[in-house]
């Protein structure tokens, strides 16, 4: 048996062309990011139903439901359209990434430091000042299926730019502030509000809208108080209250896939 696996080993690679390679890490590339793509936009569920429907599919023709099999016939005869369909968000989304990073390219390190520092500096900034503030820092699953959207910024994340957005004078002050990869992607957002009842009675709307997008996301978001000035990190569904610039810094790092390194000084004032 070890001879004829290796006879029919030799016989495939004797006869693999470089087309061939290349064929094959296009398509292992492909669906690669197909993969990636399920797993950030949390579809799975779709998936699931997808798959619930070709069970049905093959039992109709099992138990000859004639009529149910035709139905299903014509749905699957039409799968491509209907995941076109389904998937344009994502689709379209997709591309545009392949457009600008045709190389699968990410921001580099440096680029994610400073995007982080002035994201804990703004955080930090905002609770001195008093600002009420609530920031969405995406990670991997898009949470465009959670959040009403308020007003696209699309800008570079700046410290500036997140005091002046929770200036008690700007319209958009009230919203969440959403942060995707490096750039500051809308505010003014509204996230979903928790509806678990074990959660503290005083807890306001914005630490009650933080914790209902953890718990359905794996987003991080960060909660200042106008009232005491004290930051909260959201995770999970979980909330851990009082925070501290080296606190808030490790989660940015660790959110952003980065080692944390803490400050020898400037961890409590930046």
């Amino acid at each position: 048996m070890l001879q004829q696996f290796l006879d029919n080993l030799f016989f495939i690679t004797s006869h693999l062309r470089f087309q061939d390679l290349l064929d094959m890490v296009l398509v292992w590339m492909v669906v690669y990011r197909v993969l990636v793509l399920i797993r950030r936009t949390g579809t799975i569920q779709m998936l699931s139903g997808l798959g619930v429907l070709a069970i049905g599919y093959i039992l109709s023709i099992w138990l000859e439901l004639f009529t149910f099999n035709w139905l299903l016939e014509k749905f699957f005869s039409n799968l491509f359209v209907i995941v076109v369909i389904l998937f344009q968000a994502e689709i379209r989304r997709a591309l545009a990434h392949i457009g600008t990073n045709p190389f699968f390219t990410d921001a580099t390190a440096a680029q994610e430091t400073q995007v982080i520092e002035e994201i804990a500096k703004g955080i930090i900034s905002s609770a001195q000042k008093g600002y009420g503030a609530l920031i969405v820092i995406e990670k991997e699953i898009v949470i465009d299926y959670h959040i009403e959207f308020g007003t696209e910024i699309d800008a570079k994340v700046s410290s500036e730019l997140i005091c002046s957005i929770f200036h008690p004078a700007s319209p958009m002050h009230d919203g969440a502030l959403l942060i995707r990869g490096a750039k500051v992607h809308s505010a003014g957002c509204f996230l979903p509000l928790s509806k678990n009842p074990a959660l503290d009675k005083n807890l306001g709307t914005r630490h009650r809208a933080a914790i209902g997008l953890t718990e359905e996301t794996d987003a991080l978001v960060f909660v200042v108080s106008e009232e005491n000035r004290s930051i909260g990190i959201v995770q999970g569904g979980h909330l851990s209250q009082n925070a501290e610039l080296g606190e808030i810094r490790k989660h940015l790092y660790e959110s952003y896939g980065l080692k944390y390194k803490a400050y020898s000084q400037g961890e409590t004032t930046l």
